[in-house]
């Protein structure tokens, strides 16, 4: 359903991407995971398309320079040109490192702005998805962003992406600097996103443990290079996975 052959992403000097090439399918949960530097964020920047905008703005500015090459393609369509406005159109969705959530809105003023895509009723009954999959978020509605905890600020960035009606979600380090609990709760929520909205998802994290109970299928990264790939089953039982990925 998505697949990048050969990214290439160059900062200045700095290769970011080398020559990676992943995939995801139809329902899938796709994980990529590498240490910090490895390319996880560059690689979820170039599949939505913000690394345009991040090339464009430095291009404007006189600043870094930024060079992209390979194919990125959804269905039987070449979207390597697209900008993200037009591929979260066509169902390409990210939920940034970080959140990025607004802070200064409550959470249902975020999750209002996540639907600027959808049709009123899409909003209405995704809305009530939301709240469901995520039962703290719905007594908390009229608070401000920035007084959530950490965890709660995840919860309301996934489903601000789940308001824009994505057909690709892609998460980028949603468990950074949260609870085991809490990425537990994440991590199932995640799974019946999958399950219950047919929604193929890519994940990035640093540390395997936690997301790879629910992958299909998973990605190395180091450097910049995909250096391994395998199905759960088959990575779970590499021991050089084991050791870097799993602390055992």
């Amino acid at each position: 359903m998505l697949e990048a052959t050969g990214l290439m992403v160059f900062y200045e000097n700095m290769l970011a991407l080398n020559n990676v090439s992943i995939r995801c399918g139809q329902n899938q949960i796709v994980g990529v995971f590498g240490a910090n530097s490895a390319g996880k964020s560059t690689l979820m920047y170039a599949l939505s398309g913000i690394m345009l905008d991040i090339q464009r703005k430095e291009q404007m500015a006189g600043g870094e320079r930024i060079t992209m090459a390979g194919s990125i393609r959804y269905g039987d369509r070449e979207i390597t040109g697209l900008k993200p406005s037009q591929r979260a159109r066509k169902g390409i969705v990210l939920c940034p490192e970080r959140r990025r959530i607004f802070n200064e809105s409550t959470v249902l003023e975020n999750l209002k702005i996540g639907g600027y895509l959808a049709k009123p009723s899409q909003a209405k009954e995704t809305m009530a998805y939301v709240f469901k999959l995520f039962p703290a978020l719905d007594k908390l509605k009229n608070r401000v962003g920035g007084f959530l905890s950490g965890g709660e600020q995840q919860m309301l960035a996934i489903g601000r992406a789940l308001m824009a009606q994505p057909k690709i979600l892609l998460l980028d380090e949603p468990l950074m600097g949260l609870s085991p609990l809490i990425q537990a709760i994440l991590m199932r929520a995640t799974r019946e996103i999958r399950n219950e909205r047919n929604i193929s998802i890519v994940v990035t994290e640093q540390y395997a443990r936690p997301v790879m109970p629910i992958v299909d299928y998973a990605f190395i990264l180091e450097n910049g290079s995909a250096v391994l790939e395998g199905t759960r089953e088959e990575l779970m039982d590499n021991p050089d996975v084991k050791a870097a990925y799993f602390g055992v």
